[in-house]
């Protein structure tokens, strides 16, 4: 047997400082015990024996058998691993045919002898030849087998006795200046459509001949060059994949990969916009239309914080209102689970002792303090107005690499979850790509934007929160698979309970500000005036910004999504107040600045002398009747259908008046309400016995093309 120790004395061969020594004497003095070594030409050297032994210089000669480092056999492990499970069944057995032959036992020792062991040809005294013709004969196999398996298995144990293996199939031969020409010409396709293999086989040849010269570089036969791209595909995919796989894996980075490992929540915030799979219906024209999907995840728990369901694309201040919401999560509804609504502030349930005591429905996520957003290049996530809003909040941006999706992986599983786990449940599903799409998806599109995303939230509150994640695991607790809201309270308890603001004006941060001057008329801003009784001291005092971008200029806080009204800050108190248009009455719902446009656009080519007020007025009659079937008109409408603001505000003293049912009265403006809705109030619609039955038939579409025919 060999053995993996070498006896270190005299006769012991070394290679020191590269050559070979050999140890002539040992002795043990003072110092300790030391060697005499002695070279090839005789002379003699004196050193410890520990740095004979720990020495870099120096190291055993590797003479006589025993495991090294550099020899050809495989590691037991390696041998027995390859094999399935028949296979080791078989090397099993034929290790106790071998420990009969050598100790008489098939267990190899008398402790654990089996009933008639040792028998009469496997006896200790007999002769080995004897041993090995009678297992010979027992089995069926040669003399020279059992020998060969007894040898085998003194050397190496039952990894000695598996069936030998080739070193596999061997690489085609080829030259190597065509292998290597072969994989240039597939790299220059990566980020073109994707080539025949034929082609590549032509375009190589070519380039071979012209770089090379005719008739210096061997060509391989057709069968051996497919067989070559067979391999070659495995460095630089190109023909198997789609093309956009394989952009993906050639733009992966060289080297040791990075991760950001998050420590605590809060420490990472991903956001990410995604095209949802399933069409959604317009509410004013009734027919479909796709939605975008803006979400926020904390990456430590994978908690979403915040979700935004837009028409056609998403804007920054959809993005803001993500970010928003991860500062104020939004209110549960009603009637969802106790176990899915989180306490208004933030701490979970099994930290509480009285449970029970808990007012309010609470709220549909944690709220957290993001330290650092990680968020692509895309134009809304770069914008100065998101970046203002996080340096002012304190919060630093990590963009991700550039198509690189990876490096947001816990939001993108997310889209994925949410689309194989609802989404493709819901009528008007329409598939991840054009190839997994149905005959007529948009035909079966039901839910409105608002509906749609009240019916993600709850899926992820109900659901997502809820489930364990095979990637939500503690190193100390390997076996534990945790859910997003026990990962929270983990978090809790390993680095403390992060407090969110609860700052009721905080909303105001979040809003785009515009910097305008304070006229007697009130301010203006891109041809609408806008006033209010919190200009009064201010409208003839020097502004207190000297560096602000507009001469005696002042910052207003405006939100592109309903620019009926603007915010101003009282630089004494410190208090916010609104400024009404001076159109908004004629508006009975929030307009947004895309929507004033177009409706300018409209009424100049309709009136010969237009004003907003008409404008507006017009642009909510063609609305009402369905004339609104452009693109734009659609996700102006869309955008303005929403039941919840982006940012829910808080109310001013001025809005506070306005709501009055006499004030309301006295601008002309209905004073029929519904039950207030996530604390908002809303009007209620008029709708009649005939709109009710429109409703339910779908609409007349005979009514929208004898419309549009009249336009």
């Amino acid at each position: 047997m060999s053995r993996a120790g070498t006896r270190v004395g005299v006769g012991t061969r070394f290679r020191y400082d590269g050559e070979t020594v050999e140890v002539v004497e040992m002795a043990t003095t003072t110092a300790g015990n030391e060697v005499v070594l002695k070279d090839g030409q005789g002379r003699l050297l004196r050193l410890s024996l520990k740095e004979l032994l720990f020495s870099d210089r120096a190291a055993i000669s590797p003479d006589g058998p025993g495991p090294a480092a550099d020899d050809d056999e495989e590691i037991a492990s390696v041998v027995l691993g390859q094999l399935d499970s028949a296979a080791r069944v078989k090397v099993l057995e034929r290790a106790e045919h071998v420990r009969e032959v050598l100790t008489g036992y098939r267990s190899g020792t008398p402790e654990l002898a089996r009933a008639g062991e040792p028998q009469p040809g496997y006896c200790p005294d007999r002769p080995w030849e004897a041993r090995y013709a009678a297992k010979a004969d027992e089995l069926g196999v040669s003399l020279r087998t059992v020998k060969q398996w007894v040898a085998d298995f003194r050397r190496r144990g039952e990894s000695g006795l598996a069936p030998k293996r080739g070193a596999g199939k061997p690489h085609v031969k080829a030259d190597d200046r065509w292998v290597e020409t072969a994989l240039e010409v597939m790299v220059e396709h990566t980020e073109e459509s994707k080539p025949s293999r034929t082609m590549v086989i032509e375009r190589t040849r070519a380039r071979v001949i012209a770089r090379f010269g005719p008739e210096v570089v061997p060509q391989p036969s057709r069968a051996t060059a497919f067989r070559l791209l067979e391999e070659l595909e495995r460095r630089h995919p190109l023909f198997r994949l789609s093309t956009k796989r394989n952009r993906d894996i050639a733009d992966r980075p060289e080297g040791v990969y990075g991760k950001l490992r998050p420590s605590r929540p809060g420490e990472y915030l991903l956001m990410d916009s995604t095209r949802l799979d399933v069409f959604a219906f317009d509410p004013f024209t009734l027919r479909w239309v796709q939605a975008e999907l803006s979400a926020g995840m904390d990456w430590y728990t994978r908690c979403i914080t915040g979700i935004r369901i837009t028409p056609v694309s998403t804007k920054a201040v959809d993005v803001s209102a993500v970010l928003y919401q991860s500062f104020r999560p939004r209110r549960a509804g009603a009637d969802w689970p106790r176990d899915a609504v989180w306490p208004e502030h933030g701490i979970p349930r099994s930290v509480l002792v009285d449970v029970d005591s808990l007012e309010g429905p609470g709220v549909v996520s944690p709220p957290l303090v993001p330290e650092t957003l990680v968020v692509d290049h895309g134009k809304v996530y770069v914008s100065e107005h998101l970046t203002s809003v996080c340096r002012r909040m304190g919060i630093s941006i990590q963009p991700a690499r550039l198509r690189t999706g990876r490096d947001k992986g816990p939001v993108e599983r997310y889209f994925r979850t949410l689309r194989e786990g609802l989404l493709q449940a819901l009528p008007g599903y329409k598939g991840p790509d054009i190839h997994s799409r149905g005959e007529s998806p948009e035909d079966d599109a039901f839910f409105f934007l608002d509906e749609l995303e009240a019916i993600i939230w709850e899926w992820t509150a109900t659901v997502y929160h809820r489930r364990p994640h095979a990637s939500l695991v503690d190193p100390g607790l390997p076996g534990l698979r945790m859910s997003p809201a026990a990962m929270f309270e983990h978090g809790m308890a390993r680095a403390g309970y992060i407090e969110a603001p609860r700052d009721r004006d905080l909303g105001f941060e979040f809003l785009k500000t515009v910097w305008r001057t304070i006229q007697p008329y009130g301010v203006e801003i891109g041809r609408r005036r806008y006033n209010g009784s919190a200009l009064d001291d201010y409208r003839n005092v020097k502004s207190p910004y000297t560096d602000s971008p507009v001469k005696d200029g002042w910052p207003f806080q405006v939100d592109p999504d309903d620019i009926t009204r603007i915010y101003f800050r009282d630089p004494v108190d410190r208090s916010w107040h609104s400024l009404l248009w001076e159109h908004a009455p004629s508006a009975s719902m929030p307009l947004s600045e895309d929507a004033l446009t177009f409706a300018r656009e409209l009424a100049a080519a309709k009136y010969r002398f237009p004003d907003d007020r008409l404008a507006v007025a017009d642009l909510l009659e063609r609305w009402n009747v369905g004339l609104g079937t452009t693109l734009p008109e659609r996700r102006m409408a869309l955008r303005l259908s929403r039941e919840q603001a982006a940012i829910e505000l808080p109310q001013t003293e001025e809005e506070t008046v306005v709501s009055l049912p006499s004030v309301r009265k006295a601008l002309g403006q209905s004073t029929e309400r519904e039950e207030p809705v996530d604390g908002t109030l809303t009007v209620a619609p008029e709708v009649g016995d005939d709109d009710e039955a429109d409703l339910e038939d779908g609409g007349d579409d005979d009514f929208y093309a004898d419309a549009l025919e009249d336009v």
